[in-house]
């Protein structure tokens, strides 16, 4: 495990769902704790939370209870104009769907992200273009998602999400809809980015092959975080 500064702490997490007349408890007092520079994968069956906890730790969500704190800073009762701004400033997203827009470019799609923090257009162009060729797309920057493979677009996802320098980067089956040999290089290219810029990195997976080459596999067993 790093021994950097901790980028995300969940304390006592509830979290209920009702359906119908039935309360779903999700989680039930899970804890944990991320460093700079880790990797750690979220491993469970469907419906054992993965997805709850990711969409809280990244303040898309609420909890019922308990504590979050993202780069040592407590969110817990911010509003919600307090809340984006922190996603925005601290917190980067990976998806299973990359979700990127189809009308942009590869460079366009790290441009917008950086525009929303507030930076100017000619310096949002300078360093996604720096970062997309880091990520081996320095030949496809004019190129809109259309134009790109499966693994090429994720990695786009990849830079995007990270373009803004976050502190913590939260990603959902990232690899999901690769084939195995695409998944495994998209893999090799998160843990380059995450060890080179110092994030720290919550991964839900099933995938239990690459779960084992991170630093830390946590699992959701009955609403609390083991491992």
């Amino acid at each position: 495990m790093s021994e950097g500064e901790i980028r995300l702490r969940l304390t006592d997490v509830h979290k209920v769902f009702a359906q119908g007349d039935r309360r779903l408890e999700i989680l039930k007092g899970a804890q944990l704790s991320l460093h700079a520079g880790e990797m750690a994968a979220l491993v469970g069956p469907s419906g054992s939370g993965k997805s709850t906890l990711l969409h809280i730790a990244g303040l898309l969500e609420t909890p019922d209870q308990g504590q979050i704190e993202i780069a040592g800073q407590s969110v817990v009762g911010l509003d919600d104009a307090a809340r984006t701004a922190i996603r925005r400033r601290r917190i980067g997203f990976v998806y299973q769907h990359h979700h990127l827009l189809p009308e942009f470019s590869a460079l366009e799609n790290l441009v917008v992200p950086q525009m929303i923090a507030g930076r100017s257009r000619r310096k949002a162009a300078e360093d996604a273009g720096e970062l997309l060729r880091l990520v081996g797309l320095g030949e496809r920057l004019d190129h809109r998602p259309a134009r790109l493979s499966g693994g090429e677009q994720q990695r786009v996802a990849l830079a995007r999400a990270i373009v803004n320098r976050p502190s913590l980067l939260l990603a959902d089956e990232p690899t999901g809809n690769l084939d195995p040999e695409t998944a495994d290089g998209v893999f090799d290219l998160l843990a380059k980015l995450v060890r080179g810029t110092g994030v720290a990195a919550l991964i839900a997976t099933h995938n239990l092959e690459l779960a084992r080459r991170m630093d830390r596999i946590l699992s959701l067993q009955d609403g609390l975080v083991v491992g």
